[in-house]
């Protein structure tokens, strides 16, 4: 079997997989956030942090619990890197304590659910601040993008009110309920088959074969390496994250890590079409992102496999930087997967990669990672863009604008409108101030196109809370820890923040019944028309940057 044929049997797989799984997973997640009962651990947790589990927000109290358990969370593991010297569990080496700079883009990067790493977790982070610390924050994280989603599509179903729930309910269900049990399962499977798992701070080889001294990092990796997926969070527990053996030993482990990382976002529209009553509407979602997930991976291989571009080759394809036991398809399969969610995880190292293959991980984030996109901030991702296709439709046809029984009026473009002009924001103007400063631009490992590839990636990747990076720039200097730490905190919280904001205009209409003018949003006129509005709103605002850097590269 070739390597193009291997990988599309890859691709298949994991396209069944998901398939089997969207109905019951999205299933289970709906009767989760619509149970009105509380179980006897979640009641302790609402009376330990003061919460009334009973009482519902509208959208502007509800952002307000979202910003305040973020700020606690950053804060929080902001002071417990800074002190987890005196701590059991420490790796104890004074020449990699965390400087404070570190360690403020750490704790954003991971309560942000970015989890870009400008750290060796082997040799920076000791055992307790990996399980207590980081593992934390990529559970909490992950709930917390949940369950916006839950509160916008409260928006769409509800009628005549100011109520989306309560928050502190929709984060302790999400993290107990879908991502505990579903991570606790995967730990156990990833141990299976070969990850590793254990509380060794560092195994000491007297001598190798070679006749040199070697220290070998262990750790309890499978259970983080669990909620790293699951949770489209990404931070690996070594500094290689899925490209080092302990992480992703195997061709099987690999499968299932791009499994996980895809399972809960290609679910959550099957839970979306539920809530609104009608999984018509959930499965053009879905039709959404699955097309242009497949668009990606498939032209990801392609530039990989057929190596156009200005990294050197072997074997017929794109190798450097990629791991011999994935080989080039799977690494590729596994790049798409990881931008076109918020993972940011890697089995390959982007900087390596051809020109053009390097250019679709950086387009698949500009999309607003959507495609499934992130554990919760791809489905309102996707209906942010939904609503914005169906106002374009509506000025096509003169008429006012509908959604799902609702009115897309001005007050509610504005929030959509506002949503998606976030990120290109941070990220062009974040590029523009970096290349702009000599000293910014020594931390380029190239220079030329390739140099601006490496910044222009750096602020998209942060931007989105995506958290991969092409790895040729040095990013851990104080500038860049701050410059992208700001970048997480805008890309995520700002867009949150109008999500919920649309979600509470929605609520407060009433139903608009259907009409002959009202354009159906469940066939396949408007999954196409979604997927051109997508792709044109990204190619308007970042094919300027993107002819200066990749595709100057490739064509040069």
């Amino acid at each position: 079997m070739n390597s193009t044929t291997a990988g599309v049997a890859f691709v298949a797989t994991l396209v069944l997989a998901l398939a089997l799984v969207h109905v019951p997973l999205g299933d289970y997640m709906y009767r989760v956030y619509r149970s009105p009962k509380h179980s006897r651990v979640e009641r302790l947790i609402y009376r330990a942090i003061g919460a009334n589990p009973d009482v519902e927000q509208n959208w502007a109290t509800y952002a307000r619990s979202v910003l305040a358990f973020s700020v606690i969370g950053i804060l929080g593991l902001f002071g417990f890197q800074l002190v987890q010297g005196a701590l059991p569990l420490h790796l104890h080496d004074p020449a990699t304590e965390m400087t404070p700079a570190l360690a403020w883009n750490t704790a954003v990067s991971f309560a942000t659910n970015t989890n870009w790493q400008n750290y060796s977790g082997e040799s920076t982070q000791g055992h307790l601040v990996q399980m207590a610390g980081l593992t934390v924050q990529n559970f909490v994280s992950a709930a917390v993008g949940m369950a916006v989603a839950v509160a916008l599509v409260r928006g769409f179903a509800r009628r005549d009110t100011s109520d989306l729930g309560n928050f502190w309910v929709d984060l302790v269900r999400g993290t107990l309920r879908i991502l505990l049990p579903l991570a606790f399962v995967a730990a156990i499977v990833l141990v299976a088959c070969g990850v590793v798992q254990n509380f060794a701070l560092n195994d000491t080889v007297a001598q190798t074969l070679s006749g040199t001294t070697q220290v070998i990092p262990g750790g309890p990796v499978a259970s983080q390496e669990a909620i790293k997926l699951l949770g489209t969070n990404g931070g690996g527990f070594y500094n290689a994250n899925s490209a080092h053996p302990f992480e992703n030993p195997t061709a099987l482990t690999n499968w299932v890590e791009i499994f996980l990382l895809l399972v809960i976002a290609f679910s959550l529209p099957r839970t979306f079409g539920r809530l609104v009553g009608n999984v018509k509407q959930g499965y053009a979602i879905v039709a959404v992102m699955s097309i242009l997930a497949l668009a990606s991976v498939a032209l990801t291989n392609l530039f990989q496999l057929q190596h156009h571009g200005t990294v050197p080759t072997a074997l017929g394809a794109a190798m450097e930087g990629v791991e011999t036991r994935f080989g080039v398809a799977d690494s590729a399969t596994f790049a798409a997967s990881t931008t076109l969610t918020s993972t940011g995880a890697v089995n390959s190292f982007h900087d390596s990669y051809t020109s053009f293959g390097g250019m679709m991980t950086m387009v698949n984030m500009q999309l607003g990672e959507i495609a499934p996109g992130g554990t919760g901030s791809g489905l309102y991702g996707m209906l942010i863009l939904a609503v914005l296709t169906v106002f374009i439709a509506g000025l096509m046809v003169g008429r006012t604008p509908e959604y799902l029984g609702k009115k897309i009026t001005p007050r509610e473009i504005k929030f959509a409108a506002s949503y998606f002009l976030v990120s290109p924001l941070v990220v062009l103007v974040g590029t523009a101030i970096a290349m702009s400063l000599p000293g910014e631009r020594a931390s380029m490992l190239n220079g030329g196109p390739h140099g601006l590839s490496e910044v222009l990636y750096a602020f998209t990747s942060a931007a989105n809370n995506n958290g991969s990076a092409f790895a040729g720039l040095a990013g851990n200097t104080d500038w860049y820890n701050t410059a992208l730490g700001l970048a997480m905190v805008f890309g995520r919280f700002v867009p949150i923040i109008f999500v919920l904001a649309l979600a509470g205009s929605l609520a407060r209409q009433g139903k608009t019944p259907e009409s002959i003018g009202t354009l159906p949003t469940h066939r396949p006129q408007f999954v196409g028309l979604v997927i051109g509005v997508t792709l044109i709103l990204v190619a308007l605002t970042f094919l300027p940057a993107l002819a200066l850097g990749p595709l100057a590269e490739g064509i040069h």
